[in-house]
């Protein structure tokens, strides 16, 4: 099996399992309908085409920077005749950035890697008000499992977040970033979930929506840092500075730290 990483990151995202009349809710992590809408998209599939090569990819996703919930409440009228529209709530969560994986046959993930390159329909975070405000993939598909993607790759926080973090461990004292992300991944069959959502798409037709439920698995995993970069360390000499200072004044620099600076006989500092 191989594993295609997704970057889910703009201004706003929602990302809602379930939508009641004029309140419109998010999670607090991508769900699967929203991401396969996502990959459906990008290949040019209608909302009546079939999904279910989608809905059997195997889906996690990792909270790289959860973001905080934003509530808007809308007013709106008919363009036409005018009429007041029902007023309405809408969730969205405001800078968050997660890392989502799919995991399934490289075939078909090179189809959907390609796709998010060029993409047929715009992709959308949730809903068509959240554009991302990065590039969706992060590379071609990897030979390796869903949970040690998620594990490995790199944290995709936002720098002044990541600048928050360490001002607060500062403060407080403590290590600077998160100790560990969390990771939400599909249940095994053979095991128990810790909790169950509604969201895989059986059918995006407008006119007979489904839904089916879906085991969810909880974990941790510490922030990979990226890595250092490669190739041979420069040269670095910590006395060449006095040393060059030395030829320019034509006098011999002074060694060690026990030295003491020498005072003119003239000096009024100088003690008699």
């Amino acid at each position: 099996m191989s594993v295609l990483l997704l970057r889910l990151a703009g201004p706003l995202q929602s990302w809602g399992s379930a939508a009641r009349f004029t309140r419109r809710g998010t999670e607090n992590a991508p769900t699967k309908s929203g991401v396969i809408g996502l990959l459906a998209a990008a290949q040019g599939r209608t909302r009546e085409a079939d999904l279910s090569d989608l809905v059997a990819l195997r889906f996690g996703v990792r909270i790289d920077q959860p973001g905080s919930r934003l509530r808007d409440f809308q007013t709106a009228h008919h363009a036409d005749s005018g009429k007041a529209m029902p007023l309405s709530e809408r969730f969205y969560l405001a800078d968050a950035v997660f890392v989502a994986a799919v995991e399934g046959d490289r075939p078909l993930l090179q189809l959907l890697h390609d796709a998010l390159l060029e993409p047929h329909f715009l992709p959308y975070l949730g809903r068509r008000s959240c554009p991302p405000s990065r590039q969706i993939a992060m590379g071609p598909p990897q030979d390796t499992s869903l949970e040690m993607a998620l594990r490995e790759a790199p944290w995709q926080a936002s720098d002044w977040y990541v600048r928050r973090l360490n001002r607060e461990a500062e403060r407080e004292g403590g290590t600077a970033g998160p100790e560990t992300l969390d990771l939400l991944i599909d249940c095994p069959p053979s095991s128990t979930p810790d909790f169950s959502l509604r969201d895989t798409p059986l059918s995006f037709d407008p006119r007979h929506r489904q839904y089916g439920l879906r085991g969810v698995r909880g974990g941790q995993a510490p922030p990979p840092m990226p890595a250092p970069a490669s190739g041979a360390v420069p040269p670095h000499d910590p006395t060449e500075v006095l040393t060059v200072a030395a030829q320019t004044t034509g006098r011999p620099p002074t060694s060690g730290t026990s030295a003491k600076p020498t005072t003119p006989a003239d000096s009024p500092l100088r003690s008699t």
